[in-house]
């Protein structure tokens, strides 16, 4: 890239960094009229294997997390083609921190994998989903596609029961888990392309996108299209 290229590293917000990068290109796109960001992200949860740890957020963490990288192009140009982001927030879960994560060890980063994770984010959902919604006037039965980064099986088969019985379904983001695992803050954009694909929305469709991440967080933006 040209060496005046304006960059951002961020790191340490694990699943939920590739829509907090949408977030924080939006924003700067937002003030700079008529600029490109490019938000690029690079995982290596392989790193965090441990050899001599044979506990189960260990082997969990090794069975369904993957290495990977993505890449989305945002635009302020008015002549520019793609659903445009038309808001976006964060959600801090409180007494949180310590449910997901790194411990940095002598033998290297260490994988933080609480197994109430599940449970808690379907205690938050509601409050996650229907207000941020409510700003906009909406409500879920307006959503015609769900952009869910695929945390793990459970959280999959979570989302599944709470949108299923909406005619709402997520099969993009179990495909995606199928074929690459979790490849943390990446997968979501890995969804997010099957989207990008012609003929998969038409003018005036509305997408949801959603991840979750250490701190604990929840990020979410809305796409029209």
């Amino acid at each position: 890239m040209k060496q005046d290229v304006l960059r951002l590293p961020v790191t340490e917000m694990g699943c939920a960094a590739g829509i907090s990068g949408i977030i924080y290109a939006k924003n700067f796109l937002q003030s700079n009229p008529g600029k490109r960001a490019a938000v690029v992200a690079v995982e290596s949860p392989s790193a965090t294997f441990q050899l001599d740890d044979f506990s189960m957020t260990n082997i969990v963490s090794a069975a369904i997390f993957g290495d990977g990288a993505a890449c989305v192009l945002l635009s302020s140009h008015e002549d520019d083609q793609g659903p445009e982001v038309i808001a976006e927030e964060m959600y801090h879960f409180y007494e949180a921190e310590t449910m997901m994560g790194f411990d940095l060890t002598n033998g290297g980063l260490k994988m933080v994998l609480d197994v109430a994770v599940p449970d808690t984010i379907a205690e938050h959902f509601p409050s996650i989903i229907h207000p941020f919604l409510a700003k906009q006037n909406l409500k879920i039965a307006d959503i015609d596609h769900l952009i869910f980064h695929p945390g793990r099986k459970k959280i999959v088969q979570l989302v599944e029961e709470l949108f299923g019985t909406m005619g709402k379904n997520i099969d993009d983001t179990k495909e995606i888990l199928r074929m690459f695992g979790n490849m943390s803050s990446a997968t979501v954009l890995y969804v997010l392309e099957r989207f990008l694909e012609p003929g998969r929305t038409k003018p005036g469709d509305l997408g949801l996108m959603l991840s979750f991440g250490p701190g604990f967080s929840a990020q979410r933006v809305l796409l029209k299209w």
